[in-house]
């Protein structure tokens, strides 16, 4: 590009020798101007968020081409112990030598992790690939008769940021198999995952994995206290771009924001998914495994703010056989997989210590519109199987080839004792036994914190405390009591419940020996005004 002469105030040139600096200041400005930014203002990000969705836009627009096979066969055939004994060496984090708040490390490929991902570092020279190296890895006792392909690449990665003591980074963030990734908060330890998305989760038809592909992280500075990663996310269904903004702390915060294009027709999709683990908790009265610990489960219960007015609290199960529910809502204000037990003399485990499991809390940014809440419970015979399901889903899909499906949303990864989504009274324990009579089922239900915490056990006649018990079609409720439990600080609700006749499902449905459910739901209030969460709940008398 030519420069052209500046004119300064009508003239090609300044009689003064003071007026040189003035005039190269006036032509850098000038030059500067025509290649988009000025002095005082950020230049343009090499690489930001609406490159990922030009990216998953271009992509959705190709057939899905599957990158399983590039992982060699004697990696896919080494053992969970194998596998995790290939370790990555801290010194080779990345950032290490810059000592900047944040370094990450890799994963390595193999086992069941069978693609790679690609990983880039944006910064602000551009954009650039990060390569394999086998020396990044210590082995362990692993021998391999043939070397590691050049190419391989990263199963995935972790974040490391000091959250708990100044000196030390500590492990914050996950993102490892398919779509998958976890946090936590100060304190804790890992538990429950989150994913990208779900397609098709709990359909006879089976359940599609997408994967992210491909990240790129945003290099942080010295004084930054967050990072952000963009995510390509690729299945033969449909593609995504997402962006992660991660601000680690006492409660681990991430910002969501995704893009997602269909390929083809779906049935379903499950936004901001939370996957999770429940093996068995109080209301276990026969433990399925012969066990000394009292409760297994890395959350307890799903939480939802319908956003109006209402918040939900549903304990989870182990069920004999596949349970689905739906939460419906308009625009809802969060839901969240929640440890809300953190006695660890109710677990008992000092390995596990499942008392440090983290909470997540689904905080939509902006309207998600029409649309429900869906809780997948599946059997399990074992505390290894994530069995926990949580998503939303919306009404309305964009069609195939048409324009994206947009949701933005926060993350709070945190202890469930520091939670303020709502200060109404919770429920903390929930009991079922057998009742009275044959068919009978007795139900146990204490509520605590909120005003409940104020009020002593006798009441005045003119405010008397009313539990309001409610059941779904067929069933019904026999008698209830409540109480304040002063050994806990708790209000106890005790009722009997039995089905008397079969519902209109029970009816039409073919019979498998077995009835539906009956639903549940209770909350507590004065007068008219309601002081605790609405306990929901299924029993099978």
């Amino acid at each position: 590009m030519r420069i052209q002469p500046v004119l300064v105030a009508g003239r090609r040139s300044c009689p003064r020798p003071d007026c040189i600096p003035l005039l190269v200041a006036a032509a850098c400005a000038v030059l500067l101007a025509m290649a988009g930014t000025v002095w005082g203002a950020p230049a343009k990000p090499v690489f930001g968020f609406e490159d990922a969705v030009a990216r998953a836009r271009d992509s959705a627009a190709q057939p899905f081409q599957d990158p399983r096979g590039g992982v060699p066969d004697f990696l896919m055939k080494l053992s969970y112990d194998q596998w995790r004994d290939i370790r990555f060496r801290p010194e080779q984090s990345l950032w290490r030598e810059e000592k900047l708040p944040f370094e990450v490390q890799f994963f390595h490929a193999g086992f069941f992790y069978d693609r790679s991902v690609a990983v880039n570092v944006i910064d602000a020279n551009g954009v650039w690939p990060l390569k394999f190296k086998a020396g990044m890895f210590d082995y362990g006792d692993n021998t391999f008769k043939e070397p590691m392909p050049p190419l391989l690449g990263f199963a995935g990665f972790r974040l490391h940021y000091p959250i708990n003591r100044p000196d030390y980074r500590d492990e914050v963030a996950v993102f490892l198999g398919a779509s998958y990734f976890r946090s936590l908060g100060q304190h804790q330890g890992y538990g429950l995952s989150a994913r990208g998305l779900a397609v098709d989760t709990g359909l006879e038809s089976g359940e599609e994995f997408p994967y992210f592909r491909e990240f790129w992280m945003q290099k942080p500075s010295a004084k930054d206290r967050q990072i952000t990663i963009y995510a390509l996310l690729d299945s033969p269904s449909l593609t995504g771009a997402y962006q992660f903004v991660v601000r680690p702390g006492k409660s681990t915060v991430m910002n969501v924001q995704g893009r997602v294009f269909l390929r083809r027709e779906v049935k379903k999709l499950g936004l901001a998914p939370l996957t999770s683990m429940f093996f068995y908790g109080e209301a276990a009265n026969r433990r399925p495994v012969d066990d000394f610990r009292p409760e297994i489960h890395d959350s307890d219960g799903l939480l939802i703010d319908s956003g109006a007015g209402e918040n939900i609290w549903r304990p989870l199960i182990n069920p004999e056989r596949l349970f689905i529910n739906a939460f419906q809502s308009n625009n809802p204000a969060g839901f969240g997989l929640l440890q809300r037990d953190q006695n660890f003399d109710h677990y008992q485990d000092q390995e596990a210590n499942y008392g440090l499991r983290p909470s997540t809390w689904v905080k939509p940014l902006g309207e998600w519109g029409q649309g429900h809440v869906e809780l997948i419970q599946i059997p399990t015979n074992s505390e290894k199987n994530d069995n926990i399901v949580a998503f939303w889903v919306p009404d309305e899909i964009p069609p195939p080839q048409g324009p994206p499906l947009s949701f933005d949303y926060e993350l709070h990864w945190r202890a469930a004792s520091d939670e303020n989504w709502h200060t109404s009274g919770k429920a903390v324990a929930t009991r079922t036994a057998a009742g009275p009579a044959e068919g009978v089922r007795l139900v146990l239900v204490d509520f605590k914190g909120g005003l409940l915490a104020k009020l002593p056990a006798m009441l005045p006649d003119d405010a008397p405390l009313e539990a309001v018990v409610s059941v779904s079609e067929g069933g019904e409720v026999l008698e209830k009591q409540l109480f304040k439990l002063t050994q806990a600080e708790a209000w106890r609700l005790v009722f009997q419940v039995r089905r008397k006749d079969a519902s209109t499902l029970d009816k039409v449905l073919p019979n498998t020996g077995r009835m539906s459910p009956l639903e549940l739901r209770a909350f507590i209030k004065q007068g008219k005004d309601v002081l605790t969460e609405t306990w929901s709940y299924a029993v099978w008398p």
